[in-house]
């Protein structure tokens, strides 16, 4: 998760001070690998993905369900400078730290070769590979590491093992405890930081699903807690419980971690040089929110049934550190304006903020050819100041733009040993912007040291806003896919542009329930044509298995499969691709419901749950019970969840294996 420096981090009443330094530091940082990298040709596509797991514990004798916080030992054995990290290494595998204390990230030791069939075909094995050291590590009949987006009791009473009650200074949250957050001292501190920036509290608020028997919509929250745990200032009114910043008819969250604690799968690509990376990078732009809704698996948010199936925007409220003046609202009772900036100057410069620091994207890079002006449509504020400097540096103006606007954010966590840095080898700073702007792609530059012809890594693009799935073939299925589309685009070279307004539009939609077969999305159909766009508004079915008007996005990665390795590829390998292509053409389709939809319909089946929108513990357990069954390919439920093909298929392969050797 981001940039990881050691270190003592400052607290925001004196890291502020250094916000200027940084991003202009950070741009001289950026100009400098740019000079170094601009001309870098002919990389090969190296490509690599991220899992994120949760240890959960799952008690069968008491069918109780916590998330385990005391088992972080995991991570520190198998990350680097740990005494199982060789054991990592020797089957190829990577752990990282995430934010939560209860979750792991894991990724290949070594990047895959896009360019060879074989290397598709190691991403599922080398996924369960993570999962069983995992499990070993945990070392317990109880925790079990699980590919949730969201779990689904966080936040909802003692929810955490050990027992742990929800309080604490950086989080200052009503319902989770700071002992959640990763130890490492990036975590609280970025925590506490967006907290006195922005002035108050984040206020994540996601719409209620109406059940027959669900509380009125106008009334308040009567789950929200009534704690007299902070000073009145940094927190809402707790009279009558009554709470300013919770929204009727919503799901209230307070707290980074009911974001950054969820999971997510991410692929990164490198392309061969910039231009192309440019074009890779617009050409996906669309292609993030159809894949957020097609992966679509978290219909529960603090023991509450949403009127959404994924995770986005409760991760994009819980990193949101926009004072109210750049939100345009009028700030809660007693909470300033301008938010922990004190500094009149600093006041004067603020701009007003559309989004949080982790959402969509706001603008294309230009790829140079079939590119036009008028498609970046929403005008995103930019640092002015940044902007012309990297003008004046021969930056052209798209690309400035693109970094012009990353660099109105203030960096959140400054190392005080890294105030000052030599920026003809560091990127520190740059990063420090770069990586806290979590949009759903990011365009990845090179290190200063990432010269022409070296191998270090060039041009890359992470395609981020995808849901985890329970199963590693799912996830397997997910990135394979991904990095194929992203092959067959390089190789066909189609014309993906339309207004960035509507792919906002999308990203909207594909936070809706069912949004799979309720929804359309705008999709650009002449997609061989330099001219305007032509725009319909198709199902997910149409754009992914396609129609009369639009070939289809799993049409385009079979031909290119057929192109690249169908003379070579033996029938084992070209069925397992196309079982991965079946899984995403029935999600798209409908006949394979999503990880959301499969949830709702356990719930409501559940003779614990009284359709008032509130997920008991009992049904959580189940819930979570049928997720490990799915996780070791029980076969009876891989049949429920994927259907009798897919799940026949699975079965057939012997799946349930993997976990009970």
């Amino acid at each position: 998760m981001g940039l990881l420096s050691l270190g003592t981090p400052l607290h925001w009443n004196d890291s502020k001070k250094y916000a200027e330094h940084v991003r202009s530091n950070g741009i001289i940082q950026f100009l400098n690998t740019y000079k170094i990298s601009e001309y870098r040709d002919n990389d090969k596509f190296y490509w690599g993905d991220e899992i994120e797991y949760m240890m959960v514990l799952i008690d069968e004798e008491s069918e109780s369900l916590k998330l385990s916080i005391d088992h972080d030992f995991v991570l520190n054995n198998l990350s680097e400078d740990g005494i199982k990290y060789q054991s990592a290494l020797d089957n190829e595998v990577l752990f990282h730290p995430e934010y939560g204390r209860f979750m792991l990230e894991a990724t290949p030791l070594n990047p895959y070769d896009g360019t060879l069939l074989k290397d598709y075909l190691k991403v599922e094995n080398n996924m369960h590979t993570r999962r069983i050291l995992a499990i070993k590590e945990i070392n317990s009949n109880k925790v079990y590491p699980l590919t949730l987006t969201a779990f689904p009791l966080m936040g909802v009473d003692d929810f955490c093992s050990p027992s742990t009650p929800a309080k604490g200074s950086a989080s200052k949250s009503l319902f989770l405890p700071d002992e959640i957050i990763n130890k490492h001292a990036r975590f609280p501190t970025l925590t506490a930081n967006i907290r006195r920036r922005r002035g108050q509290k984040v206020a994540i608020n996601i719409p209620l699903f109406k059940d027959i028997n669900t509380r009125s919509m106008d009334a308040a929250d009567p789950s929200i807690p009534v704690r007299e745990l902070f000073p009145y200032s940094d927190s809402e009114p707790h009279l009558k419980s009554i709470n300013p910043a919770a929204k009727p008819g919503h799901i209230y969250m307070d707290s980074m971690g009911f974001g950054m604690g969820s999971s997510c799968l991410q692929v990164t690509m490198q392309a061969k040089n910039i231009t192309e990376a440019r074009y890779l990078f617009d050409s996906l732009v669309n292609i993030a929110p159809l894949m957020l809704a097609i992966t679509a698996a978290s219909p529960i948010f603090r023991g509450h049934l949403a009127d959404q199936d994924v995770r986005w925007n409760v991760i994009s409220g819980a990193v949101d550190d926009r004072t109210p003046f750049e939100r345009n609202e009028v700030p809660l009772d007693n909470h300033p304006l301008y938010g922990g900036h004190t500094d009149v100057k600093v006041q004067e410069k603020m701009l007003k903020i559309p989004k949080s620091r982790y959402d969509s994207i706001d603008q294309y890079l230009g790829d140079g050819n079939y590119y036009k002006s008028s498609y970046n449509d929403l005008n995103p504020p930019i640092n002015e100041e940044i902007f012309k400097n990297l003008l004046n540096s021969g930056i052209d103006e798209d690309l400035a733009r693109h970094f012009a606007h990353l660099f109105i954010r203030d960096p959140i966590v400054i190392f005080s040993e890294r105030v000052d840095q030599d920026n003809t080898e560091s990127m520190d700073h740059f990063e420090n912007i770069q990586s806290t702007n979590w949009q759903t792609l990011r365009f990845k530059v090179p290190s200063q040291d990432s010269t022409p012809n070296s191998n270090k890594p060039g041009w890359r693009i992470e395609l981020r806003p995808m849901e985890i799935s329970l199963t590693d073939f799912e996830n397997a299925a997910y990135s394979v896919f991904s990095v194929l589309l992203s092959r067959a685009i390089i190789h066909f070279k189609p014309n993906n542009y339309i207004n960035m307004s509507l792919v906002e539009e999308n990203m909207k939609r594909a936070h809706h329930r069912d949004a799979i077969n309720k929804d359309k999305f705008y999709i650009r159909v002449n997609t061989e044509h330099s001219g305007d766009a032509v725009v319909e508004e198709l199902s997910l079915n149409d754009i992914f298995n396609g129609s009369t008007n639009f070939r289809g996005l799993i049409p385009l990665v079979k031909e290119y499969v057929e192109l690249e390795f169908a003379k070579t590829a033996s029938k084992e390998e070209l069925d397992k691709l196309n079982t991965y292509f079946d899984l995403i053409s029935g999600r798209a389709s409908g006949k394979v419901v999503t990880t959301a939809t499969y949830f709702r319909n356990l719930i409501d089946k559940h003779p614990d749950y009284k359709h008032d929108s509130i997920v008991p513990e009992s049904v959580a357990y189940n819930l979570c019970i049928i997720s490990k069954k799915l996780t070791e390919y029980d076969p009876e439920t891989v049949v429920q969840f994927f259907g009798e093909q897919i799940g026949s298929w699975l079965n057939t392969q012997e799946y349930s294996k993997i976990f009970t050797k």
